[in-house]
């Protein structure tokens, strides 16, 4: 990155080696003159050394008197578990070197995160989705998840539906701050097959079938929906 540092040439000072700056002669030194405008006292900054209160008469050939010499470094910048987008690293003294020949200032570093392609980040928290197949979702089962570490084993209970939230503590984010470790929430999505051959078809009609009589005890939530469809169109005569 491109920054101001000191003059080696000249040590910051602006003068060319062998010489010094002098003291303004306007503001004597101070970087500030007062001016008499009828019955007014106003100060103002000096015309003649803009504030420095120091002149150069003969400039430094590299930095033109200013001391500082724009210049490009690469810097390697630790960066704790857990920051976030919006947090800032503080670099002391990795920033722009100081006037005539002054301490240089810090360097603040501003956090931008990535979205990550399986996890959605919530503060400390971590959510993803994961797709199981309706058999698992009907009948139960085990699932690998994928966490920031490694991959931790998940039971499925039997009836799970699309959108279940499964909490996998202490495997989220740790806090930069401090503080407890975060969780992982982990959300079912029940996929449906696809590429199905005649077969497979003619097995999930075959099903399909066996639950015509009994659809108010295998699905309550889409025999209450259209009971509540049933209803408001008959209210509305």
């Amino acid at each position: 990155m491109p920054t101001l540092v000191g003059c080696n040439t000249c040590d910051g000072s602006g003068a060319k080696p062998g010489t010094s700056a002098k003291t303004c002669g306007t503001c004597g030194g101070v970087g500030q003159v007062r001016m008499q405008q009828g019955f007014f006292s106003v100060q103002q900054t000096c015309p003649t050394c803009h504030g420095e209160g120091q002149v150069v008469s003969d400039p430094c050939n590299d930095c033109h008197g200013q001391g500082r010499i724009e210049e490009t470094k690469k810097l390697s910048v630790k960066i704790p578990a857990g920051v976030d987008t919006g947090d800032r690293i503080r670099l002391a003294g990795e920033g722009e070197a100081g006037t005539h020949g002054g301490p240089s200032g810090d360097l603040f570093v501003q956090m931008n995160v990535r979205d990550h392609a399986i996890f959605e980040r919530d503060g400390k928290h971590l959510f993803c989705e994961v797709p199981i197949s309706f058999i698992d979702a009907a009948l139960g089962g085990e699932l690998e998840v994928p966490t920031l570490e490694s991959r931790v084993k998940l039971k499925i209970p039997a009836e799970t539906q699309t959108g279940k939230l499964f909490r996998l503590r202490g495997k989220g984010i740790k806090p930069v701050r401090g503080g407890a470790v975060g969780d992982l929430l982990v959300r079912a999505i029940v996929e449906t097959p696809v590429n199905l051959s005649n077969r497979q078809k003619e097995l999930l009609r075959e099903f399909e079938s066996a639950m015509d009589d009994s659809q108010q005890h295998h699905a309550p939530k889409k025999t209450g929906f259209f009971d509540s469809v049933k209803k408001f169109f008959e209210d509305m005569t």
